[in-house]
């Protein structure tokens, strides 16, 4: 697994990933407690909450590990992603798989959570998303499972014949789940004039801080020149004394990633932010313009910084939804 999420990077003859080559959109997904998450509709895996809570605006600074999970196939299908890797280990169990004798003692109506493994096929045919899942102590994902690998002692060998074979001589696990529309990826981010403000109505708009340079960003005593960074190489960055945590983003290949996304973020703040909104889908294919054209130029002036690399697209929108601010 590790193999095939870092197989969306160009390898360097030699390094020993010659034949992993993964879609260069795919991301790992894993649970994380504690993680801020910003008006994400979850309701494709989890409603009904026993506090009525909205899921199709969903908003919470300690995320559980079946939330935060559902927060990223969402925020990872706003991305673009057209591959979900996941480890069955890393996991909220609650949100990956519901066995048939909980299922019978708990009816789907006072259950809030709808399990992965109900949606897997759904994602594939409808949003054209694959997932390649590690698992190992649940049996029921060979059900929904095109093909099934096992490692043997390091070598791959392909048992899905056999099976499909065993399969049929249980009864099948009772995998249903009611019809879903993909969510609107309109998520709006705006910097409010007073930094106290806090998100009061749920409008998907998420908050930011408000910009005082000029359009330009070289005004002396300017925001952006007070916006001080600090990297902690691929756990993450701050920007002044907020942190964004990036230590579960296993797919930052090095800390010079981590000061380019810090980069990237202190410029929406103070100059793409700084007189309207825009979505995080227009926010991002913006930044990605500005570097196709500019390179780092466009977001460093007066100097360049050493010490970066670019991210892809997927780790942009994973800083800007562990941005807690």
């Amino acid at each position: 697994l590790e193999a095939l999420q870092n197989g969306v990077y160009n390898h360097i003859g030699g390094d020993g990933r010659e034949l992993v080559i993964t879609d260069n959109t795919g991301v790992k997904l894993r649970a994380e407690d504690g993680r801020s998450v910003r008006n994400v509709d979850i309701s494709m895996f989890i409603n009904d909450l026993p506090n009525g809570r909205d899921t199709t605006c969903f908003s919470t600074m300690d995320a559980s590990g079946s939330t935060s999970q559902a927060a990223g196939v969402v925020e990872s299908m706003e991305a673009g992603t057209r591959l979900l890797l996941i480890d069955e280990d890393t996991s909220a169990t609650n949100f990956m798989v519901r066995d048939a004798l909980m299922q019978r003692v708990i009816s789907r109506e006072k259950e809030p959570i709808t399990p992965f493994i109900e949606r897997m096929r759904a994602l594939y045919e409808q949003a054209g998303i694959s997932t390649i899942l590690v698992a190992g102590s649940s049996g029921a994902f060979f059900y929904e499972a095109d093909r099934v690998i096992q490692m043997d002692r390091y070598h791959v060998v392909d048992i899905t014949e056999k099976v499909k074979e065993i399969c049929g001589q249980y009864q099948a696990p009772r995998i249903r789940a009611p019809h879903y529309q993909i969510p609107e990826f309109n998520r709006m981010i705006r910097v409010p004039e007073n930094r106290k403000q806090e998100n009061g109505s749920c409008d998907r708009r998420a908050k930011g801080r408000k910009g005082e340079n000029d359009e330009k960003g070289q005004e002396s005593g300017g925001r952006e020149d007070r916006m001080k960074i600090r990297v902690s190489g691929r756990d993450g960055f701050s920007l002044d004394h907020e942190s964004v945590e990036m230590r579960f983003v296993e797919q930052l290949a090095d800390g010079e990633q981590s000061a380019a996304l810090a980069q990237l973020l202190r410029y929406a703040l103070t100059r793409e932010l700084k007189e309207n909104g825009c979505s995080v889908v227009e926010l991002a294919d913006r930044l990605e313009q500005l570097l196709d054209q500019k390179g780092w130029s466009a977001f460093s002036s007066p100097w360049i910084p050493c010490g970066l690399a670019r991210p892809r697209r997927q780790e942009i929108f994973a800083a800007f939804n562990r941005y807690r601010r």
